[in-house]
């Protein structure tokens, strides 16, 4: 039996480490930098079209033909094989790519193409060329950027092609020749040659970084989800599937690695030196079962006629998120015509001309790629035909918010383009992961141990131990990472949403944005500040999965570095902090407002089930009623039911969030029972100056601190400067 296959050093673990914290930490603050992000990248799970959708009609039988006529541009040009690529503004130096033996090379202007733009091998379709294609899709294209190609992959299609290859202008073709490199010709006949394929052995494993089976193990690829790129173990076994269904297929590039803007940036040095990575030549090529996804892009990847339905490039998000969301979108069709991806070795370098994108390109990848990986995982459908469930998935994605209505009616108009220069769809299959796995005996797992290949890092060495901020921040991350954070934001949530949600995101599971201001391009929720406790339950609905819910107003810092020992079964509240919690005596009350907030919090209490009340009277008894400013609280899943129950059982009664929220939790459980060792020690200053500043109160070692006040982003930046004292890897982001 060949040996099993080898891990990465210890050592090389530990260098990922440091990368998983700088990453983990850089988007938050960058992000912020370098602008904001589109609605469908912010959208949380909560977050759904604001109205119903119209399903496109469209009568495939009736599409009329788009011929190609003799007075449409570059008549004459006909082949199988493309290449197809940007006429990007790139110096000619810069673009090395060159036409290949065999292949046509159509390049794609935009806007921003200059005017005097030339290649020596390529067909050059201006903006003024693609409209005169007659396409419906070229109406919905936006005015730069890579997904004009999309009227080159069709003007391809109608001129024969068999082979699509989408290419970057900095690549250079190994070799020159791509048969060399590719499948460019398919045996599709049953039991021929056999290709290793990763293992369906666990169900969970739902996405891959294959760079780590071609050598470079602590690089990842442009939209694998960052959570995911310390995954840096070596394969424990393969398996094999026969040739033929690899009807998409990506390379690897030398050179530049298509890597994101977080890599990208956090290994460059000083000197700005180009990179010029190598992956193994000599590592087989690998496919990925169903169930099983990796990013796969625009910048080396070939289609097979089956899949150029798979070529659409979506309109509606940003131009560097476009081609991996199509990535992940087309993977997850091809299953449903028992088709797949397969990663080859290096079969370009590809020319780094240091000067990458910036990382607000990327919003629609880090903030929401994870998401839709889960959604494609557990998308179905019982249309009867390939294109009929290519529009009902991205109808889906739209109303869940992974792109726009636009992209909807682009890929309507996308497909009847197809239908009408003469593509033909293929067949539909049963889905194998709707079908019992059969079971890996010990004769279908195949090893193979991947070479490990100098890299570069983060001005690290591959020695020494992971460091105390990198374990509490691997520590932080487990500890919190199945809690809904629900912020309530008081401030102006077009300057703020953001960076609450960037911020806290890196430790909780989820974190959802409320206001009195809706905002539905940041996915920020209406709720009534004086009565934002009866906006929890819906969250909780949502977020079923969630194993507590935390509640912060947003002039509440939250040091959650020291609340690891914190019980996450128990309530917390600040029933300790004398300045928050306090008794309100009813008798002989003059106040108005006291008095009427006592007899609806009675009415309410009245109206429990006995267990809740007995609960509440026990601590509270007849004559008065508690106040608690609530600013800050903590449900766990064990008591959600109850918490939502209740809530109902309040009906339209105006209690304010101030009497509700302790009337809740005290008719839930006895205060002694709440945990102690969250929320005692706050710093909470109700009589705080107007003229003091918030930096002067804060101290790290307190759980949360009140009251602060963050309008706007450089306020934002001084918050976390004075956070990094409990967090230093904050101090990564200014």
């Amino acid at each position: 039996m060949p040996p099993r296959a080898a891990s990465p050093t210890s050592a090389s673990k530990r260098v990922v480490y440091v990368l998983l914290a700088a990453l983990a930490s850089a988007p938050v603050f960058l992000l912020l930098l370098y602008g904001g992000a589109s609605r469908f990248a912010l959208c949380p799970d909560s977050f759904r079209a604001p109205r119903r959708v119209p399903y496109p009609n469209v009568l495939w039988s009736r599409v009329p033909p788009i011929p190609a006529l003799p007075t449409s541009p570059h008549p004459a040009l006909r082949a199988s094989r493309w290449i197809v690529f940007s006429a990007s503004p790139h110096a000619p130096r810069h673009r090395p790519l060159r036409a290949v033996p065999g292949w046509q090379l159509p390049a794609v202007a935009d806007e921003k193409t200059p005017e005097d733009w030339s290649h020596p091998d390529a067909a050059f379709l201006t903006l003024a060329d693609q409209a005169r294609l007659g396409f419906r899709s070229v109406a919905f294209l936006p005015a730069r950027g890579p997904a004009r190609k999309t009227a080159a992959y069709l003007f391809a299609v109608q001129r024969g092609a068999r082979v699509i290859y989408d290419a970057d202008a900095r690549n250079a073709v190994l070799g020159g020749n791509l048969t060399k490199h590719f499948d460019v010709d398919l045996d599709q006949r049953q039991g021929g040659a056999v290709l290793l394929q990763y293992s369906h052995a666990d169900p969970n494993r739902t996405v891959v970084n294959p760079f780590v089976h071609f050598g470079q193990p602590s690089v990842w690829p442009r939209g694998l989800p960052l959570e995911k790129a310390g995954e840096v173990d070596a394969e424990e076994f393969y398996t094999e599937v026969y040739s033929g269904g690899q009807f998409i297929q990506q390379g690897m590039c030398n050179g530049l690695p298509d890597v994101d803007a977080v890599f990208y940036f956090t290994r460059k040095s000083l000197e700005m030196e180009a990179f010029d990575f190598r992956f193994d030549a000599d590592a087989p090529k690998v496919a990925l079962p169903q169930g099983m996804m990796a990013p796969a892009s625009s910048v080396n990847t070939l289609f097979h006629s089956p899949a150029f339905w798979g070529l659409a490039l979506p309109v509606s998000v940003s131009p560097m998120a476009s081609d991996v969301i199509r990535g992940y979108w087309a993977q997850r069709i091809l299953w449903e015509m028992g088709g797949y991806l397969v990663v080859y070795p290096p079969t370009v370098h590809r020319i780094d001309n240091v000067h990458a994108h910036s990382f607000a390109d990327e919003n629609d990848i880090h903030v929401n790629i994870g998401r839709l990986i889960k959604f494609l995982m557990e998308w179905r459908s019982s249309k009867r035909t390939l294109f009929e469930r290519i529009l009902d998935l991205s109808y889906v994605m739209t109303e869940e918010g992974f792109w726009g209505e636009k992209d909807l009616q682009f890929m309507a108009a996308w497909l009847q383009d197809l239908v009408a220069i003469g593509y033909r769809q293929p067949r539909l299959m049963s889905l194998e992961i709707d079908r019992p796995r059969a079971t890996i005996g010990h004769g279908d797992k195949k090893d193979f141990v991947p070479k490990k290949l100098p890299s570069v890092h983060l001005r690290v060495e591959e020695i020494g131990e992971v460091s105390t901020e990198i374990g509490n921040l691997i520590k932080w991350r487990k500890h919190f990472g199945d809690i809904v954070l629900i912020v309530q934001c008081t401030e102006p949530v077009d300057r703020t949403a953001l960076e609450w949600r960037l911020l806290y995101g890196r430790i909780f599971q989820a974190v959802v944005i409320l206001s009195e201001q809706r905002n539905s391009d940041l996915a920020v929720e209406f709720s009534n500040l004086a009565q934002a406790y009866k906006y929890l339950p819906k969250v909780s609905d949502r977020f079923a999965g969630g194993q507590g819910f935390l509640y912060l107003q947003d002039h509440v810092v939250l040091n959650y570095w020291n609340l690891l020992n914190a019980d996450k079964t128990k309530l917390w509240i600040t029933n300790q902090v004398k300045e928050s919690w306090s008794n309100v005596p009813l008798h002989d009350n003059k106040i108005e407002w006291f008095a009427n907030q006592g007899d609806m919090v009675k009415k309410a209490v009245d109206g429990f089930p006995p267990h809740y009340q007995a609960n509440y009277r026990r601590s509270v008894g007849e004559n008065k009623i508690v106040h608690c400013s609530s600013e800050i609280f903590y449900i766990p899943q064990r008591h959600i039911g109850g918490f939502s129950y209740l809530v109902r059982a309040i009906g339209t009664l105006d209690i304010h969030h101030s009497f509700a929220v302790p009337m809740l939790f005290l008719a839930m459980d006895s205060p002694s029972n709440f945990e102690s060792k969250a929320l005692t020690n706050l710093v909470y200053r109700a009589d705080l100056p107007s003229n003091t500043s918030f930096l002067s109160i804060y101290t790290a070692e307190a759980d949360a601190v009140y009251p602060l006040k963050v309008r706007n982003e450089m306020e934002f930046v001084k918050l976390i400067k004075v956070m990094a004292s409990g967090d230093p890897f904050l101090m990564e982001l200014v």
